[in-house]
């Protein structure tokens, strides 16, 4: 792949979406072609998925992760590979961790099994480098609530317990990858946080020329 592929991973309300716009004009301004995309949704169809896992009502757990899984291997064959090969910087706002995460450990369905349906249906594709935005799940409700205004969705519904798990997961995904993962303690200003972000991005790109 000639271009750079980046994921934003956390619980809901920590700050991804924010980080994400921040990188992407801060590439833009520079010159770089960027391609800012997101999972669930990233595509038509896969608008079409979003909105049965996030406002569908009910459903089980094995449906779920593979809902995610349709999703992303139709946003990476359809969005990511061919921006990559074009040598933009591609940008997602989540990404096959956030499966683990929340389908795997939060979900019970286990962390090796839905990470191995994820790298299947991706072809193995990883992002070179992956942003972990850690914040307490309190924290993260808190700001989830207050972006929703009281309209919650249906795993910012799924309460406290639910998101420590996932909080967990993400911490000791990133143990397991710190060649890929890059932590950094959400509960610090945007503009810090974005300044970090950018310097670690501009490193890369610079190895990469």
């Amino acid at each position: 792949m000639a271009g750079l592929f980046i994921s934003f991973e956390g619980g809901d309300g920590s700050g991804k979406s924010t980080q994400v716009e921040a990188l992407a004009e801060a590439l833009r301004e520079a010159g770089r072609n960027v391609v800012v995309t997101r999972e669930p949704g990233g595509t038509e169809m896969g608008g079409q998925i979003r909105n049965l896992l996030l406002h569908g009502g009910e459903m089980g757990a094995r449906a779920e992760a593979l809902l995610y899984a349709a999703d992303r291997a139709h946003h990476v064959e359809a969005k990511v590979c061919p921006a990559l090969a074009h040598g933009a910087v591609v940008i997602t706002d989540r990404y096959l961790d956030s499966s683990v995460a929340y389908q795997g450990a939060a979900r019970d369905l286990g962390t090796d099994e839905v990470r191995e349906l994820s790298l299947w249906a991706v072809g193995g594709l990883l992002p070179d480098v992956t942003f972990l935005l850690d914040v307490s799940a309190q924290v993260s409700a808190q700001r989830a609530a207050a972006r929703a205004g009281g309209e919650l969705d249906r795993l910012e519904r799924a309460g406290a317990e639910f998101h420590e798990a996932v909080r967990a997961q993400f911490r000791q995904l990133a143990e397991r990858e710190p060649e890929r993962f890059y932590v950094l303690d959400a509960s610090r200003s945007p503009d810090d946080l974005a300044g970090e972000i950018r310097g670690v991005v501009e490193r890369l790109l610079e190895e990469r020329a």
